[in-house]
């Protein structure tokens, strides 16, 4: 589905982007990996067809980005931005709707009724107590709810988060990650996300791409990738890397720098006052 040629993108003379070739196949679900700086949100908005590159292609379904029509690729590629939706006057329901504009005709209307798909997404994240309340009366987190809400009525084929966690608390990261997860596999549906939690990236990610200094470290399976040696060179953190005792998947955690330090401190400091 997706195929990156010699990918090049360029700020003010310096490359944020540097020569970058890869494939990802339909039907799978990727996570973009690295440390702050490293390109993650600059290549997802290339992939998007949003942002041109300085040189180099992307081709999805064989096809260069940049010659679909912004409304043509919308009917097939959704995007969930950093942040979520912005506060605004609509409401919930209103909001998630527009995820249907990509199919409306010049009268804002579809064959077909979308009622039941709108419920559903509204259900899968949620929302249905809150549908009628206005976007600037919610959350951060019910915003984002909402947005991903709207992706789901978008009903694409390729879906692309960036940072899809933020603002959530650890409950809902997992429920929204749970859901984007199965809605993926049930629909054979791409995703790829830009993720900062390397354990949540490993979880529901069957490849993850790391980026480090403008270039690919490593496109590999989670198993390859959770490895100490290659964590502490892109992230410049030292790690242990553990199966989760449940589904086996690496998770990692990391060392303090002085542990033993900091613990002696608390010991003192109890031992003192009692």
């Amino acid at each position: 589905m997706i195929d990156v040629q010699k990918l090049v993108t360029m700020i003010h003379g310096k490359p944020i982007l540097n020569e970058l070739s890869f494939t990802m196949d339909a039907g799978s679900m990727y996570g973009i990996i690295g440390p702050n700086g490293a390109g993650k949100s600059t290549l997802l908005h290339l992939l998007s067809g949003v942002d041109k590159p300085t040189s180099g292609k992307v081709l999805l379904e064989g096809r260069d980005a940049a010659h679909y029509g912004r409304k043509e690729l919308a009917k097939w590629v959704a995007v969930l931005q950093q942040g979520g939706l912005a506060p605004a006057g609509f409401t919930v329901r209103e909001v998630v709707a527009m995820g249907r504009y990509p199919f409306q005709n010049w009268m804002g209307e579809e064959k077909e009724d979308v009622t039941p798909l709108i419920d559903e997404a509204l259900e899968a994240m949620g929302l249905t107590g809150l549908q009628e309340r206005r976007m600037d009366q919610l959350s951060g987190g019910e915003r984002q709810r909402a947005a991903l809400a709207k992706v789901m009525a978008q009903d694409p084929s390729l879906l692309l988060l960036d940072e899809p966690t933020t603002f959530l608390d650890i409950g809902y990261q997992v429920q929204l990650l749970d859901i984007v997860k199965s809605w993926q596999r049930n629909r054979r549906m791409t995703v790829i996300a830009v993720l900062h939690d390397l354990n949540l990236a490993a979880h529901y990610c069957d490849k993850l791409l790391v980026l480090h200094n403008g270039k690919i470290e490593a496109f590999e399976a989670p198993a390859v990738i959770m490895e100490p040696d290659l964590i502490e060179r892109v992230f410049g953190a030292k790690a242990i890397v553990l199966p989760h005792p449940q589904t086996g998947v690496p998770q990692l955690l990391l060392q303090p720098s002085q542990p033993s330090s900091q613990w002696e401190h608390l010991r003192i400091e109890r031992k003192r006052k009692g």
